[in-house]
């Protein structure tokens, strides 16, 4: 499931804005089902124009009935009555998606026999001080068994003394659900914690739910802004 809003806040319509020739909703549809890794793939969108643009280009895309908050509650309303057991998220605004990385995502509930883990998600590691800084940047915390333990805008941890060897990982927006959980999620009210950062994640761990973190490699590039789009043009060439 690919969740896409037409009007995101820090760069409205940035989905549809061209990347080699394709809008970026289109570009992120194609590489999704290009890894031949799911039984299906649709775009979940509340506009008509990215409906449009998925569906008149040979793609599978299903209109929100309601007004959403978060990524995850569109897609909670769309699988609520399908046959599914495990959903993937993929971000509408990453348009390299890698075979890889969603493989090992899968892969962490091939191995839950005991259906301990109720969503997967990806981390990749950053040194570089400004991105461990900038509040656009989410970073997470993981225990010894890579359960998530928080995410923040914030630095986590707090570099109080940078002689400890702290790795710093940001957090990227690609998730695995178990069906259940992203259904708790949609019926459970946000809390303080997520209405503080705005990181719609935290609501499954002030709700006990177990996040199991993977680090992935592949850095890619999601496209918050108009820079970032700059650099996705230079990616794609």
């Amino acid at each position: 499931m690919i969740p896409a809003r037409y009007s995101a806040s820090r760069f409205p319509g940035k989905l549809m804005q061209d990347l080699g020739g394709k809008p970026v909703i289109l570009r992120t549809y194609e590489a999704t089902v290009a890894t031949n890794l799911f039984d299906d793939v649709f775009v979940v969108t509340d506009s008509d124009i990215i409906y449009n643009e998925i569906v008149n280009n040979g793609g599978k895309a299903i209109m929100s009935k309601k007004e959403h908050e978060c990524g995850s509650d569109r897609i909670a309303e769309a699988v609520e009555f399908m046959d599914v057991d495990i959903v993937i998220n993929v971000q509408g605004d990453e348009p390299f998606t890698d075979t890889e990385s969603l493989t090992k995502l899968i892969d962490v509930f091939k191995d839950d026999h005991d259906k301990t883990i109720d969503l997967a998600s990806l981390m990749v590691h950053i040194t570089d001080e400004e991105e461990i800084k900038n509040p656009n940047t989410v970073k997470v915390i993981v225990d010894q068994s890579s359960f998530a333990l928080y995410f923040s805008r914030s630095p986590i941890p707090y570099p109080r003394d940078k002689n400890v060897g702290v790795r710093y990982f940001k957090h990227k927006g690609v998730y695995a659900f178990r069906k259940e959980a992203i259904l708790d999620f949609y019926r459970l009210p946000m809390l303080t914690l997520e209405a503080s950062e705005k990181i719609e994640c935290i609501r499954y761990l002030e709700y006990g739910k177990r996040i199991k973190m993977v680090e992935t490699h592949v850095e890619g590039v999601e496209i918050d802004t108009p820079e970032d789009l700059e650099r996705a043009k230079k990616q794609w060439k």
